[in-house]
C-alpha cells in the first residue's frame, strides 16, 4: 500500500528506482517537449492517411473473401483472429478521425471517421467527445474517463457481477459494449444518448447522427443475417467483432495499467495535463504495430494527440531527451506482443482501487478479492 505524507506532499515510491519519484512534477514544461519534435510531424497528410484506409479494407475484403473461398475448420480461425486484429486497425483510422489528427479537414475527419466506426459498430461522435475527455483529463481519478481507477468507496460498493466482471479475465476484455451503452461504474450516461452527460447540448446533434449511423449497421448486419444466414454473419463478422472488443480493451487498459513500476493518478491540484500524460505507457506489439498503426506509441500520442499516427515513433525519439526517466522504454515484443499477456494478468489480479483520499495515488490490492469470487462457484 502507497502511503501520502500530507504535510510534506512526500510519497512513498512503489517499486522500481528509489531514486526516481514519478509522481514528482517534472523538470519540463510541455512547450519544451514540443520544441523537440520536428516541425514536419505536425504535417497531416490525408492522401496518406487514406492510402492506409486503402489497404485496410483491402485487406478487409481480401480476408472475408479468403475465408468464403477455403470456408474449412483449419481455417476459420486463423480468419477470425486476422479479421479481428483488422478490425482493430480500422478503429484506429477512425481513431485518428476523431483526433482530427487524419486530416485538417473537419468534413473529411467526420466522412471517414463515421464510415470506419459505423462499420465496427462504434458511435463516431459519442465515442469521439468521450475520448476528447479523457485525453483533456487522463491521469485524473475523478475526471478521466478511460479504465479511471475505482475510488475504494465506489469498489466496495460493487456488487458481485460487476467485481466478476472487471476483475475475473478474459471478461474485462469483453467490456468495451458495456463501457458504450452505460460507461464505467460510478459514472452515468450512454453513447449513443444525445442527453446524455457526456455530451454538451450543441453536441447533441452530431450524437444523434452518429447514433443513427450505428443503428443504420445493425439494420444492415439483421438484413444480413436474414439473405445470407445467422451462421455465417457470425462467422464472417461475429466472431472478428468479439477479437476487436478485446484488442480494444486489452491495448487502452496497458496503456494505463500493468507497468512494472506502479505510477501514480491524480487528484485536484497535484493534477495537471502534462503530469496525467506522462503515467501513459508506451508498448512494443512486434509484427502488430505496423498493422495497427504504431497505436502502442503512446505517450507522444496523449500530450500531442494532433500528431498524425505515421510520425509518432519520430516525435517520440525526438522528445525523449526531454523527457529523460519520465519516459519509460516499452519491453521489445518477439513477433507476437505474448509478453503483454503477463502483464495484463499481473495488473488485472492486483490493480483493484485506489484510495478515497489523497491528492497522488497509487493502485491497491483487495488481497480477500478471489476469496469471496470463489465462494459464489462463478469463477
Amino acid at each position: 500500500m502507497q502511503t501520502m505524507d500530507i504535510s510534506t506532499n512526500a510519497f512513498d515510491v512503489p517499486d522500481g528506482d528509489a531514486d526516481f519519484d514519478p509522481s514528482n512534477p517534472p523538470p519540463f514544461k510541455i512547450s519544451e517537449i514540443r520544441s523537440a519534435i520536428p516541425k514536419h510531424c505536425w504535417i497531416k497528410n490525408p492522401w496518406r492517411s487514406l492510402g492506409y484506409v486503402l489497404k485496410d479494407v483491402l485487406v478487409v475484403i481480401a480476408l472475408a473473401a479468403a475465408a468464403l473461398c477455403f470456408d474449412s475448420l483449419c481455417f476459420w480461425p486463423l480468419y477470425w483472429a486476422a479479421q479481428g486484429t483488422m478490425f482493430w486497425a480500422i478503429f484506429v483510422l477512425g481513431h485518428d478521425c476523431g483526433h482530427g489528427s487524419f486530416s485538417d479537414s473537419i468534413l473529411l475527419n467526420n466522412v471517414v471517421g463515421h464510415l470506419l466506426h459505423s462499420s465496427i459498430l462504434v458511435p463516431y461522435h459519442g465515442w469521439r467527445i468521450s475520448h476528447r475527455t479523457h485525453h483533456q483529463n487522463h491521469g485524473n481519478v475523478e475526471k478521466d474517463e478511460s479504465w479511471v481507477p475505482l475510488p475504494e468507496k465506489i469498489y466496495n460498493g460493487l456488487d458481485i457481477s460487476s467485481r466478476i466482471m472487471r476483475f475475473t479475465l478474459p471478461l474485462p476484455l469483453l467490456a468495451y459494449p458495456i463501457y458504450l451503452w452505460s460507461r464505467s461504474p460510478g459514472k452515468e450516461g450512454s453513447h449513443f444518448n444525445p442527453y446524455s452527460n457526456l455530451f454538451t447540448p450543441n453536441e447533441r446533434r452530431a450524437v444523434m447522427t452518429s447514433t443513427a449511423c450505428w443503428i443504420t449497421m445493425v439494420l444492415l448486419l439483421l438484413h444480413s443475417s436474414f439473405v445470407f444466414g445467422s451462421v455465417q454473419v457470425l462467422k464472417l463478422y461475429g466472431v472478428p467483432y468479439i477479437i476487436f472488443v478485446m484488442w480494444l480493451d486489452m491495448v487502452t487498459y496497458l496503456h494505463h495499467h500493468g507497468h512494472e513500476q506502479k505510477l501514480p493518478w491524480y487528484r485536484g491540484k497535484e493534477w495537471s495535463y502534462l503530469r496525467g500524460g506522462l503515467t501513459t505507457v508506451d508498448r512494443d506489439y512486434g509484427w502488430i504495430n505496423n498493422i495497427h498503426h504504431d497505436i502502442g506509441t503512446h505517450v507522444i500520442h496523449h500530450l500531442f494527440p494532433q500528431i498524425p499516427h505515421y510520425h509518432l515513433i519520430e516525435a517520440t525519439k525526438a522528445a525523449k531527451p526531454v523527457l529523460g526517466k519520465y519516459y519509460r522504454d516499452p519491453k521489445k515484443s518477439g513477433p507476437f506482443p505474448f509478453h503483454l499477456l503477463q502483464d495484463l494478468v499481473k495488473s488485472v489480479s492486483q490493480d483493484h482501487y485506489v484510495s478515497d483520499v489523497g491528492d497522488v495515488v497509487y493502485y491497491q490490492t483487495d488481497p480477500d478479492l478471489y476469496k469471496k469470487l470463489a465462494k459464489t462457484k462463478l469463477v
